[in-house]
């Protein structure tokens, strides 16, 4: 199904950078301090280094991997009741935007335990870099930063081992904001197994558009603030195989038998040269990557709304609903 909504007033949150960039606003309980030890164990690579699961619905864990040289965070947000339940409940990972500022509590910061109130779903918040591009990057002189298989090779199981979830195709969800929608639209079609549904907020669909232009971003921004001069894709010269791995206009049939949601702006801010360049190229790439879909017969839904690059709360509302009528129930 392919629908819009009609322009309607409401409070946004604005990103703080470019197609890598993320909101931070406001501080909505953060938790950071250590707790005694819970449920949750080592596994699947991923080794404890600090948690807090005092708090009945937000759990907090930090952990050694290869795969990443510093210790990368997750917020688990529980839904109401879960202690109690018994039950297995849907999972939806949810991918933060890039920026200096972006980490893994930035839905936290969002309002997220307010958005999910009453939802049964289970939602998993990882840190996935400052502009770490959710890719293993060609060359890193930082350091592993291999943000691919800490989330997909070692975080999705580790959740699965630990938390009453439904461990399959119709069990798990992935969405997320900005690059964290680039991000959440290259791991639904990489990895085709893994979700049933896929939402992108404001988050690039199309690398190659535009002589590259999102790809360029990424090699840019991630030499500068993740990798100390390295790159997710290479530089000069492209890992051409990589590119198209990753690049959702390539891997259109991967979407098939999925639901899709794509969200973006259609007015950005004329003075904010970064709000206008980023939300532009989003735009852009969306209604490309929308007409490829529609062209290969793929349902998807698509919302174009007021305002430039910047998370909407009311259209996470309206995704969440989809999410979770797609999902198996808890």
């Amino acid at each position: 199904m392919v629908s819009e909504t009609r322009p309607t007033r409401r409070r946004v949150l604005r990103a703080a950078g470019g197609l890598t960039a993320a909101v931070a606003a406001g501080g909505a309980g953060v938790l950071a301090a250590a707790a005694p030890a819970g449920a949750a164990n080592d596994g699947f690579g991923l080794r404890i280094t600090d948690r807090n699961e005092s708090d009945p619905r937000m759990w907090y864990y930090r952990f050694a991997t290869d795969a990443i040289g510093w210790d990368p965070g997750v917020n688990v947000l529980l839904p109401d009741g879960y202690h109690g339940s018994g039950l297995r409940y849907p999972v939806l990972y949810l991918l933060h935007g890039g920026g200096t500022d972006a980490d893994f509590i930035q839905f936290d910061r969002l309002g997220i335990r307010a958005l999910t109130a009453g939802r049964r779903v289970i939602v998993v918040m990882p840190d996935g870099g400052h502009a770490g591009w959710y890719s293993n990057p060609v060359s890193s002189n930082a350091g592993p930063r291999n943000w691919e298989t800490f989330h997909i090779a070692q975080l999705l199981p580790w959740i699965d081992a630990n938390f009453r979830t439904y461990a399959e195709y119709d069990g798990r969800a992935v969405g997320g904001f900005s690059m964290g929608g680039f991000g959440a639209l290259k791991y639904a079609a990489k990895y085709y197994g893994h979700f049933a549904s896929v939402s992108s907020h404001s988050g690039p669909a199309s690398l190659r558009r535009d002589a590259g232009l999102v790809v360029h971003w990424a090699n840019v921004s991630s030499a500068a603030v993740e990798l100390a001069g390295g790159t997710v894709y290479g530089a000069p010269l492209w890992n051409e195989a990589r590119v198209s791995a990753d690049n959702p206009m390539e891997r259109l049939g991967s979407y098939r038998n999925k639901r899709v949601f794509l969200v973006a702006g259609t007015s950005p801010d004329p003075v904010n040269w970064f709000d206008t360049a980023n939300e532009t190229q989003v735009l852009a790439g969306q209604r490309e990557f929308r007409g490829a879909l529609a062209g290969a017969g793929i349902p998807h839904e698509w919302r174009e709304e007021p305002g430039g690059h910047v998370f909407r709360p009311e259209m996470f509302r309206q995704d969440l609903d989809g999410i979770l009528a797609r999902l198996r129930k808890a």
